[in-house]
């Protein structure tokens, strides 16, 4: 059942009160930060995702983080950075990022909701669903560029096309 199907009035809810809906429906751990954020754990295939939604009234943009540890060695940051690039030319939406100084591979995405527009369950569970489907699907790229010590343009043909599953 779709999570829109058992919330009726989504008119009068606010995004990370969808988000919380999510995570219960789910059983995914959360926490909710603020009445503006949300963060909570999603277990894949390789590993346990966090991931923030944070919503800003002022921009109207309902942003996304979803982050997992990694550690690089500091010869391999090059190769790291050069298949970040790749693998945000091959990402229609949301893209990664490293965070170095904490040691974590993020994506984002923002979701702008101008003009009083809202968020409905369904959007803001394909906003998970695809973070953690590109997390899962670039994972195996990073790991064999960092440890694997393959070159960015080999590492990147273990990308998987398809993740199949569910988060």
């Amino acid at each position: 059942m779709a999570m829109s199907e058992h919330i009726r009035d989504v008119d009068d809810l606010h995004p990370i009160d969808l988000a919380e809906h999510l995570a219960l429906d789910n059983d995914w751990e959360f926490d909710r930060i603020a009445e503006d954020q949300i963060a909570m754990a999603v277990e894949g295939a390789w590993r346990t995702y966090a991931l923030t939604l944070a919503w800003s009234p002022s921009d109207e943009v309902l942003r996304l983080i979803c982050t997992y540890e990694m550690e690089p060695p500091d010869h391999r940051l090059p190769e790291v950075h050069e298949l970040l690039n790749r693998v945000n030319d091959a990402c229609w939406t949301g893209c990664f990022t490293w965070w170095g100084e904490q040691r974590l591979m993020v994506y984002r995405y923002g979701l702008l909701l101008a003009g009083a527009q809202i968020a409905g369950p369904d959007q803001i569970d394909g906003m998970i669903r695809s973070a953690i489907a590109s997390c899962e699907r670039f994972y195996p790229a990073f790991q064999l560029a960092t440890w694997g010590e393959s070159p960015p343009a080999e590492a990147m043909r273990v990308a998987i096309s398809e993740v199949w599953g569910r988060a």
